[in-house]
């Protein structure tokens, strides 16, 4: 009987394949080759939902490779609204998260990093009556404001569980950073893709002194030098780690890879990363010598910055030293914006509204005040949409989410664990404080990578529990053996 329902089972696919299959052909004489390309597509999706759905870790996965590639993509096939296909990715994902989870996963979201996020994300969503912005601008701003952190951080909580989690997060993190750095290197040596090329003539500050300011597939080059700047931190950490000899090597490799990617982007504020992230490394190592001798290599690094002209000649250094010059112009035209905004929003406590500053600001709020002033920080940015209350509770709730994070990596016991979260930790700080000078906490890919960083370190306890139940429970065997 099993084996007559299996050639049933074998005669229906092979109908319809044959019945596609025809189908496909007659539009294709009809309608032209269009027709296949999207039937390949369309499949390419069925696949991908299949798989998504037996395992949604992979969907997850997924969701942080497509965060970094989806500008490169839609660069060059503009019309095409790829964004939005992050927002599809989310929906998705939690669908099948939802299919596949037990009663017991659902706990695992009792904690105060999804209290905190989510008490956020209501505050964001509470702004659409807020009359200083349009529904479109909030709508095209919650989107990164606090939809990604929203969707993110619980489906992080509900499908992460072990080191071994972990350990892919960081490789794949690791490689899509080192794909965005290779294509820097392609853009400035071998020369850009035709939508590179568009991108650069409708923003031409990315030419300084006729030097390319290389973006790669990030938004602006700001926020590539400063992801590449905090993943110079992450590698750097690694580096330092109880790891075999090659892997060592390897991280301190790809720490100055990342930091040549860093100096190419041409990006002042990527210093207030890597310094920043590598104090707070050097801090949580708990190790004296290292932090006597990790501050004296800062200072030596900054002092050389900030008094020699050591490597001026090469352009890229010459700009990142002009990050410690209290003179210069673009630093002062900031501080002026700010203190523009500080007389005018005395009389907006909750702040003008999501969307009213930065690219929706000009899209969606022209005319508007707050429009007209280049935000030229998250920072700033979060103070004129929310308000001095809502850029309150942001600080406080980075600075307990930071103060925490700190604290669990200090009690982690297992050395190898420690050393990783110490390096998502350094890392995520150096995002944080660089997005004093740039858009890029709440920016693709940087968002994924902090909010996903984040779930790692508070699951801290739960993995270190593990790894110390596990030894010893080999111990207990090589004991009864």
């Amino acid at each position: 009987m099993q084996i007559v329902l299996e050639h049933r089972e074998k005669a229906v696919y092979i109908g319809v394949a044959l019945t596609a299959s025809v189908i496909i052909s007659y539009l294709t004489g009809t309608l032209g080759m269009l027709v296949p390309v999207l039937s390949v597509v369309f499949a390419a999706i069925l696949v991908f939902l299949t798989i998504l759905f037996k395992d949604p870790l992979i969907g997850l996965f997924s969701t942080v490779v497509y965060g970094f590639c989806y500008i490169l993509i839609s660069r060059e096939l503009p019309g095409i609204p790829l964004g939005y296909a992050m927002e599809a990715l989310y929906i998705i994902l939690w669908i099948s998260i939802i299919c596949k989870s037990s009663q017991a996963d659902w706990k695992r979201l009792s904690n105060d990093l999804v209290l905190l996020f989510l008490i956020w994300f209501l505050i964001s969503v509470l702004q659409v009556v807020n009359p200083g912005a349009s529904a479109r601008g909030w709508l095209s701003e919650i989107r990164t404001s606090g939809f990604d952190s929203f969707m993110l951080v619980p489906a992080g909580f509900m499908l992460f569980r072990n080191q071994k989690h972990l350990n892919l997060f960081i490789i794949i993190v690791i490689a899509c950073s080192l794909f965005a750095m290779l294509n820097g290197v392609k853009q400035l040596r071998l020369g850009l893709f035709p939508g590179e090329q568009a991108f650069l003539d409708a923003n031409p500050t990315h030419m300084i002194w006729g030097q390319l300011r290389v973006f790669s597939f990030y938004g602006d080059a700001g926020q590539f030098g400063a992801s590449q700047a905090a993943f110079v931190v992450l590698c750097g950490v690694l580096a330092f780690g109880p790891f075999k000899t090659w892997k060592r090597l390897a991280f301190g490799v790809l720490a100055l890879l990342f930091f040549y990617g860093m100096l190419i982007s041409g990006t002042r504020g990527a210093f207030f990363a890597l310094v920043p992230g590598a104090l707070i490394a050097i801090f949580l190592f708990k190790n004296t010598r290292t932090l006597f001798s990790g501050i004296g290599f800062l200072l030596f690094f900054v002092a050389i910055l900030k008094f020699t002209y050591i490597g001026s000649s090469f352009e890229y250094i010459h700009r990142l030293r002009t990050a410690l010059d209290p003179e210069d112009a673009s630093l002062n035209m900031r501080f002026l914006n700010q203190e523009i905004l500080r007389d005018y929003m005395k009389s907006y406590p909750f702040g003008g509204g999501l969307g009213v500053m930065g690219y929706a600001g000009g899209e969606y709020n022209s005319g508007k005040f707050l429009a007209s002033v280049a935000p030229d920080s998250y920072w700033v940015k979060v103070w004129g949409m929310y308000g001095i209350t809502g850029l309150t509770f942001w600080f406080c709730m980075m600075g307990y989410i930071i103060g925490k994070s700190c604290g669990i990596v200090w009690n982690i016991r297992d050395d190898r664990l420690r050393i990783k979260l110490i390096a998502l930790t350094a890392s995520f700080f150096g995002i944080f404080i660089c997005s004093y000078g740039n858009e890029v906490i709440n920016a693709l890919p940087s968002s994924i990578v902090s909010y996903l960083s984040l779930v790692f370190i508070f699951m801290g306890p739960e993995l270190d529990r593990q790894i110390s139940e596990k030894s010893r429970d080999n111990l207990d065997h090589t004991k009864t053996a």
